[in-house]
């Protein structure tokens, strides 16, 4: 096929650099895959699979197709989905300001300079990773979702190397439990994954339904009421998938030693200050929280 090239145009307060490291934490991710200057992931657009390699020119994000049946008219779905993966639409400039006010975090503004809330647009796919990830340490949890993903998901070849696609809710609704159990899920997880994936394919959960709620904690409370969703799976899937700007996944073991490392709290167990903490960054807890999870591997 003919390389296709859809381009973004990008604000100053962008960094690739800083996206692609946080891409690439040495973490064993089959959905995509990081080059010294690009990201290649396969995204599926108008029912097709579609490859391409992510990359920066100057002020512009450069989307090549790659491979599959690509057609122009698929152009403003790709724009669509990679601009929400990188957060391209939202200034952050007021969130730096905020950081400057603070010294404890005003290293930030450079250290970190253009780093964007990366996102999992798929709501069906940053659920079941939350759950996925359910007590237990992230390269365990990335070994199981390749299990699951190598498994139940669609893919395509390029160049001898596969690309995998996230399984669709009506995949993983058709699964054994025991198929699960059998690739270490717990049995309370394959139970949470095949009963998530039911209540998508029956149309009682989707990213339109809770977007048409009037509020963060309505959103809140109806993911909550699914089996297998606490608050902060459904805290982590509203700040990654609806970029919800409120979200703050209490109980979380790397925001806790953050916030420690930062003198907000003066143990792990203190949770008091952390909402009057919070309270000056309203609006942007969201991004505070990723700069905080980044805050823990300085390079």
């Amino acid at each position: 096929m003919n390389k296709y090239i859809v381009s973004i145009p990008l604000e100053s307060s962008f960094s690739f650099t800083e996206c692609l490291w946080f891409l690439n934490r040495n973490f064993d991710d089959c959905l995509h895959t990081i080059y010294s200057d690009r990201v290649r992931k396969p995204l599926f657009i108008n029912g097709k699979l579609i490859l391409t390699d992510i990359f920066q020119k100057s002020d512009q994000l450069f989307i090549e197709i790659i491979s599959g049946d690509f057609d122009e008219s698929d152009a403003p779905l790709i724009q669509e989905y990679i601009s929400e993966w990188f957060d391209l639409n939202r200034d952050i400039t007021p969130f730096y300001r905020l950081l400057s006010k603070d010294p404890r975090f005003s290293y930030m503004n450079q250290e970190f300079a253009g780093l964007r809330l990366i996102g999992i647009p798929d709501l069906f796919e940053a659920l079941c990773w939350g759950i996925i990830g359910q007590q237990i340490n992230l390269t365990f949890a990335y070994k199981l979702k390749r299990r699951l993903v190598e498994k139940y998901g669609t893919h395509m070849t390029f160049e001898n190397e596969e690309y995998h696609i996230f399984p669709t809710c009506e995949a993983l609704a058709r699964v054994d439990p025991e198929e699960l159990r059998a690739m270490q899920f717990s049995a309370k997880k394959a139970e949470y994954l095949i009963g998530l994936a039911g209540i998508f394919v029956k149309k009682k959960l989707s990213k339109e339904i809770l977007t048409a709620l009037p509020d963060f904690l309505s959103r809140q409370k109806a993911l909550t009421s699914v089996k297998g969703i606490g608050i902060w799976t459904a805290n982590y899937a509203l700040m990654k998938s609806l970029k919800e700007q409120s979200c703050i996944p209490y109980g979380d073991a790397g925001l806790m030693q953050a916030l420690f490392s930062h003198q907000v709290i003066e143990t792990k167990k203190d949770t008091q200050p952390i909402n009057r903490f919070f309270r000056d960054f309203a609006g942007w807890e969201s991004y505070l929280v990723f700069y905080l999870w980044r805050s823990l591997a300085k390079k």
